[in-house]
């Protein structure tokens, strides 16, 4: 069986309601386009920028709430955190022009940008000096589990993180395929839904015996073991390219390349706190073909979420 017949199935259910909201939301975005070009537009108006993010963990606001407040700083406009239940819920956010700047998956990015969202990335967030963007999926099992690779998930409860997430899910499958396990017929997929949640799962060894998340969330707990991890592109922040063009720039210039350092000097309150600081060092410039690794991968793979 090639590779297509065996990836496609995992995800149908995880994104059947993603194919049907994206193709409405496809449809209106040419019918707009037709009518009104390339008119400039906003999430919501002038004076507020719409941050879209999926939340990774309960944390995921807080993480963020200094990178905002330093944006609202350096362009004087409001920001308004959104939260989207998942990533096919910020997808369908980005095609429907319902978020300024957006915090995506690269498998998100990429997928978003096949069904129509006009958005351009700028940026990735790295966590510690002199680090490339870019962090690690892990293949993880319960402390004391017998397995020890990939091939001795065969068989077994399996959680991903959500069918259109790099890290949880197109790494994994593909990894996983690689190693002669079908990630439909040979595993149980469990969808977590979010990273800390197939980590914790996984920890406990009930509802999932093996599982997959992405490394700064597997590091915070003692009850897994890591047995294989894979580097994947960096997570970008990306821009709505809908904004005016001055404003656009003023987006860019603010989350293009910006420290810590910076964010600190310009008096934003909680970005000099240790919390911030383990998720957060700086941002580095990464464009659309960084990610031309997640699109190489879905040629191989035929992952219906790439489509």
């Amino acid at each position: 069986m090639n590779l297509r017949a065996r990836l496609a199935p995992v995800a149908l259910a995880g994104t059947a309601l993603l194919a049907l909201t994206l193709s409405a939301c496809t449809s209106s975005a040419g019918a707009a386009e037709s009518t009104a070009s390339a008119k400039p537009a906003y999430a919501v108006d002038a004076n507020t920028i719409v941050f879209g993010v999926v939340p990774d963990s309960a944390d995921t606001q807080t993480n963020y709430q200094p990178l905002m407040d330093y944006l609202a700083k350096e362009t004087g406009k409001k920001v308004e955190y959104k939260e989207s239940t998942d990533y096919a819920a910020l997808i369908e956010a980005a095609v429907a022009g319902k978020v300024d700047v957006a915090s995506f998956s690269g498998f998100t990015y990429v997928t978003a940008k096949n069904n129509g969202a006009k958005i351009t990335p700028i940026s990735s967030i790295i966590t510690e000096k002199g680090q490339e963007p870019g962090y690690y999926s892990e293949a993880i099992v319960p402390k004391g589990s017998s397995i020890t690779d990939l091939a001795g998930f065969k068989g077994k409860k399996v959680c991903f993180v959500d069918p259109s997430s790099t890290s949880g899910y197109l790494f994994p499958s593909y990894n996983l395929l690689k190693a002669g396990i079908d990630p439909q017929k040979d595993v149980t997929p469990v969808f977590a839904g979010k990273h800390d949640i197939s980590v914790q799962k996984t920890g406990e060894g009930t509802e999932c015996e093996a599982g997959f998340a992405e490394d700064s969330e597997v590091a915070k707990s003692a009850k897994v073991t890591v047995i294989q991890k894979t580097k994947v592109p960096g997570a970008p922040i990306t821009v709505s390219d809908a904004l005016p063009a001055d404003e656009k720039a003023q987006v860019e210039k603010a989350l293009g390349n910006v420290t810590i350092d910076q964010i600190v000097a310009a008096g934003i309150k909680g970005a000099d706190t240790d919390g911030f600081r383990s998720v957060f060092y700086a941002t580095s410039p990464v464009d659309d073909k960084y990610y031309d690794l997640i699109r190489d991968i879905c040629t191989k793979t035929h992952a219906t979420q790439c489509q």
